[in-house]
């Protein structure tokens, strides 16, 4: 779709967000547009997708984003980094049908590809199959800070994983507001 698309709707003219900025915009202004996605203390609205447009999604995720640099073989090869969420807290908007699938040895991480433009924006990890790992320069970068690289030997994933905190990151934590009420109604 253009940019500054209109769609006529009963006689009006609306115009339909897109941009990764014009669709952070509208979820802001709408509170229902994604009622299923989870926030915590710090997170922020990013959207994002693949080349063609074809997929689009929203992730909430603090502004600065600690990603993983994997040394396995398919992270290596396809320069996979990557940050990781809980699957409550992305929403995919568009592009379901537009993706096609790739796993190999245990067959527990999903490498999802647009197949149009070949873009994998996210997947699902074999660390966190709660989760999805998110690749940072998929967003559109207007809510991004910075993003935080650190290491991760896949090559060694067995050994590694036991010691990573990689997969706690799937796994929702409770924002200060949250943590409070929690802590009364155990009261």
């Amino acid at each position: 779709m253009a940019a500054n698309a209109t769609l006529n709707s009963g006689g009006h003219q609306a115009k339909v967000p897109t941009t990764g900025a014009e669709i952070a915009d509208t979820l802001e202004a709408t509170t229902d547009a994604t009622p299923d996605l989870v926030s915590t203390d710090n997170d922020v609205v990013h959207t994002g997708g693949c080349h063609c447009g074809a997929v689009q999604f929203v992730v909430m995720a603090p502004p600065v984003l600690q990603a993983v640099d994997c040394n396995c073989s398919i992270c290596f090869k396809k320069q996979n980094r990557h940050f990781i969420v809980p699957k409550s807290k992305f929403k995919l908007m568009q592009g379901e049908d537009s993706l096609t699938c790739y796993t190999f040895n245990t067959h527990q991480a999903k490498h999802l590809f647009c197949k149009t433009c070949g873009v994998q924006s996210f997947y699902c990890p074999r660390s966190n199959p709660d989760g999805y790992g998110v690749m940072p320069h998929c967003l559109d970068q207007v809510t991004v800070e910075r993003v935080v690289v650190e290491t991760f030997d896949g090559l060694n994933w067995e050994q590694t994983i036991q010691t990573s905190s990689i997969p706690t990151r799937s796994k929702v934590t409770q924002g200060k507001g949250d943590a409070k009420e929690a802590e009364k109604s155990n009261q």
